[in-house]
């Protein structure tokens, strides 16, 4: 089985993608298979979050792009600048997880926060769509590129992998 641990910042060539949801790709340990089916075992230091388009080095050299999957999510939009800022103040006092984009929110479906936003006037729309929320302000937001290669984490000789639909 493939092991990815390493983030690099660029590769020659792309061999696969990994297409997970947010829920997975923030775990420290996943076992998951590769858009071509391949099982491959992701190892990360705790509090790591895979982004869209991150790459990651496997044990054998190849290097795997990681793809946010489309998932459940509501947009948010609103009639003007300061409604949406209420919103996402309102979601941030929930401690709720969320992307930040250019004239919008988006959100994980949950219909208490949507009638909760509805109730603010905003318009709340269902969509499938990739989820990237904001890392947080002690998150590490900010993406430093210094060309090299960074190892996310060790790999245990006897480590239990979280396999996407096993039991808690």
């Amino acid at each position: 089985m493939l092991t990815l641990n390493t983030k690099v910042s660029h590769a020659d060539a792309i061999a696969g993608e990994l297409v997970l949801p947010y829920e997975l790709r923030e775990k420290s340990r996943l076992r998951a298979k590769l858009a071509s089916g391949e099982e491959v075992a992701v190892f990360t230091v705790r509090g790591t979050v895979l982004r869209h388009d991150d790459l990651i080095k496997g044990d054998d050299g190849r290097v795997i792009r990681v793809v946010a999957a489309a998932e459940a999510t509501y947009k948010v939009e609103c009639a003007s600048p300061q409604a949406l800022l209420r919103c996402a103040f309102h979601l941030g006092n929930r401690h709720t997880q969320a992307q930040v984009g250019d004239g919008f929110l988006r959100i994980r479906r949950d219909p208490v926060l949507k009638d909760m936003l509805a109730g603010l006037g905003a318009n709340v729309v269902e969509e499938q769509a990739p989820f990237e929320p904001e890392s947080g302000a002690y998150g590490g937001g900010h993406h430093h590129d210094d060309g090299h290669s960074h190892l996310l984490a060790p790999i245990p000789l006897r480590q239990k992998i979280h396999r996407p639909g096993d039991p808690a």
